[in-house]
């Protein structure tokens, strides 16, 4: 298979879909790789370091789409790159189609086949290609917080962790998942006073035993968000519903009850965000203000930490990759229902049903694609 990694065009992405050694891996399985020049300039890797893995160096996005058969990449692709898809090609990437109408639309005009990385499952009934990068935002979420309370940031000028004497910061995570756990294993790190609400008593007891007591854990109803709010300093919404559009769970009435300079940190925005007044940002403008409050809503996040995030997706992605290239998508899909579950968009039909009851669209199940 002619498999191809154009360079990200999303403002501010520094990761590339595919790294070197992936690259070497696919040509030691009989694959051909063609890479744009400089894709992987930004996490560190250059034009050599593919060449040198045995592919090949395309000179224009274009090339690569046109070259390829499956295209495998990091972020959504933006308008530009979907008017280059077509039919019987495959796209592998993250999708986060629910809350996106329109890349839906053109995903679902070119008639090409998509697969989500944020929908692959696995069997203990996680999100392998979701969790490495969920690992990296959810660390990264009380460091960029700490950053935005900072006083010449425009927050309210408090140290996360505090000093002797001095009360540390606030922390509430909404959402006790896989980022909400990173960033508590960060936030506590750093001295703050951190309070993890979810849904899942078993997952709050979970909590509370690794974390040995050093942190406070609630049930997260709506009044206890409301409760936590007079008193946080940072919040930091972490919460996910696989494929679908992230609940709302703070609206703009309640921002009137937090401290002025108080921070959101929306990690889910990538599905729509948490928050009412969330709304998608850039790493060269990371944050905006409404009612007093700050709000981080970076869409890519690990962006910022493009070679670590880079090669942690990398490692994730690979076997799947080189499924979908040895045996073909319709087979690869056939006998693996955790990638099986990726498939968002099929020749013209969405095939992921939560997409579809957030886009109120028609839906057809992904065995019924592969029994066509």
């Amino acid at each position: 298979m002619k498999i191809g990694c154009p360079r990200e065009i999303k403002p501010q992405e520094f990761r590339v879909g595919m790294t070197p050694d992936a690259a070497r891996e696919a040509v030691s399985h009989g694959h051909e790789v063609v890479v744009e020049t400089g894709a992987g300039l930004g996490s560190g890797f250059a034009d050599a370091d593919y060449v040198a893995a045995g592919a090949s160096i395309l000179a224009t996005a274009e090339a690569v789409f046109e070259t390829a058969e499956m295209i495998v990449k990091v972020k959504e692709p933006q308008a530009a790159e979907r008017a280059r898809l077509r039919r019987g090609q495959v796209l592998f990437t993250y999708l986060h189609l629910a809350p996106d109408p329109a890349q839906t639309r053109d995903l679902l005009a070119s008639g090409v086949t998509a697969i989500a990385y944020e929908t692959v499952t696995d069997a203990r009934g996680g999100l392998p290609l979701l969790a490495p990068m969920s690992e990296v935002a959810g660390r990264l979420a009380p460091q960029v917080g700490a950053w935005a309370l900072q006083k010449a940031n425009g927050g309210r000028g408090m140290l996360l962790g505090g000093i002797p004497g001095v009360r540390p910061a606030n922390v509430v995570i909404i959402g006790g998942g896989v980022v909400g756990t990173a960033a508590a294993r960060v936030a506590v790190g750093m001295g703050a006073s951190v309070t993890v609400l979810d849904r899942s008593v078993p997952r709050l007891s979970y909590l509370d035993d690794v974390f040995l007591g050093r942190l406070t854990t609630q049930y997260a109803s709506a009044a206890a968000v409301a409760e936590r709010l007079p008193s946080a300093d940072l919040v930091i919404g972490a919460v996910l519903v696989p494929g679908a559009a992230a609940p709302r769970l703070i609206s703009r009435a309640q921002l009137a009850t937090m401290q002025p300079g108080s921070v959101l940190v929306d990690v889910a925005i990538d599905q729509g965000g948490c928050f009412e007044t969330s709304r998608a940002t850039t790493h060269q403008d990371p944050i905006y203000e409404v009612d007093g409050i700050l709000h981080y809503c970076v869409a890519n996040m690990p962006g910022a930490v493009a070679r670590t995030s880079t090669q942690g997706l990398g490692n994730a992605t690979l076997p799947f990759l080189l499924s979908l290239a040895d045996k073909g998508w319709r087979r690869a899909c056939a006998e693996d229902p955790h990638l099986r579950a990726g498939l968002n968009v099929h020749d013209g039909q969405l095939t992921y049903a939560a997409v579809a009851r957030a886009l109120d669209l028609p839906c057809v199940s992904a065995d019924t694609v592969l029994a066509a």
